[in-house]
């Protein structure tokens, strides 16, 4: 395998980036190299053997048209973390060797993850037909295969998307092939935000992150109208609210598994809501897992002096679970009529 590859590498620095760049002219399927950079490191003089492609930011739509009028290798290595840690050893034979055996049109990788000077392994999952998430974990390597982007920039983005131009084009490519998850560890990548997964998962609503978050959900929709997904809104009948008396105005639902280490802090926040109405809060688990065993600890005193709050914990129907701290567990059946309106299967 010779000369299948084209590399498109963000870069801050073309100093730090060096390691990387003869990393990739020392393999046999690289065909062509080009560092993505800012309007200032455009005007300097390229490592030898590089192109210098000059980028607004590393999201928008111009960056994946510029992509592709300079890819022409059958495969395209898209590094979107700026100056970020080094390949392994035949990294990119493996992904290419991924995508031909399968027939993807996008490999991405498990990775190692240097945090604060210590190497952790950095597994991923697999992509599935419903994985909407922008932040959907690929890691800062992807392989593309270019016939694919080309089809992408001949169908033309849903949008020209200042922020939301690489979730557009992913969103396309699960539409056109296979995105294939690699298992296998294939390159080290330098971690700088060592905030927690919890508090990074709230980036969404963050006010700042509005106009972002505006794009990404244009370019959700308009997928969802591609795949034929949109729900018709007209079809649906008011609800008559006055038809019966509901003991609580709202229901918080929290399906739980393999979540021991976070439910309470799930929990917690639900809790913590504001309200001038009666809610009640509902964790759903199949008891299947570890994240019952939260429920067996003592529960803080604090919750139980909430008003207008009930917590009910769900077993699985037939499942004998007792109550635990004041913390009801009840099959589905049961709770379906105590506590909610309509049947949780």
């Amino acid at each position: 395998m010779r000369q299948k590859i084209d590399c498109f590498v963000a870069c801050h620095s073309l100093a730090d980036i060096a390691e990387k760049v003869e990393q990739l002219q020392q393999s046999t399927t690289v065909s062509n190299i080009f560092l993505l950079v800012n309007g200032d490191l455009a005007e300097q003089q390229p490592p030898k053997g590089c192109t210098l492609l000059c980028v607004e930011n590393l999201t928008n739509s111009a960056l994946v048209k510029q992509v592709a009028q300079h890819a022409s290798a059958p495969y395209v290595m898209l590094s979107v973390k700026p100056n970020s840690g080094t390949l392994g050893n035949v990294a990119l034979e493996r992904m290419a060797l991924a995508a031909e055996d399968t027939g993807a049109v996008m490999v991405y990788s498990d990775r190692w993850q240097m945090e604060e000077g210590k190497r952790t392994a950095h597994p991923v999952i697999d992509y599935q037909e419903g994985s909407l998430r922008d932040d959907f974990d690929f890691g800062s390597i992807w392989l593309l295969r270019n016939e694919a982007l080309q089809q992408y920039m001949t169908d033309g983005p849903s949008a020209d998307y200042q922020w939301a131009g690489l979730y557009d084009l992913r969103l396309a490519l699960s539409r056109q092939g296979l995105l294939f998850h690699l298992n296998e560890y294939l390159y080290t990548e330098d971690e700088s935000d060592l905030r927690a997964s919890g508090v990074k998962q709230f980036d969404y609503v963050n006010p700042a992150n509005r106009e972002v978050q505006i794009e990404m959900e244009r370019a959700c929709t308009a997928h969802l109208r591609a795949v034929n997904a949109m729900v018709d809104t007209t079809q649906y009948e008011d609800i008559d609210f006055q038809e019966q008396e509901f003991e609580v105005e709202a229901s918080v639902v929290i399906p739980v598994f393999n979540r021991a280490k976070t439910i309470c802090d799930a929990v917690k926040s639900a809790l913590a809501q504001k309200a001038d109405f009666n809610f009640n809060v509902i964790v759903v688990d199949t008891v299947q897992d570890n994240s019952w065993r939260i429920w067996q600890r003592p529960i803080n005193a604090s919750w139980s002096s909430l008003q207008n709050v009930m917590i009910s914990v769900l077993a699985d129907a037939g499942t004998k679970q007792s109550t635990a701290n004041g913390v009801d567990a009840l099959p589905y059946s049961s709770i379906a009529t105590t506590s909610i309106r309509h049947p949780l299967r």
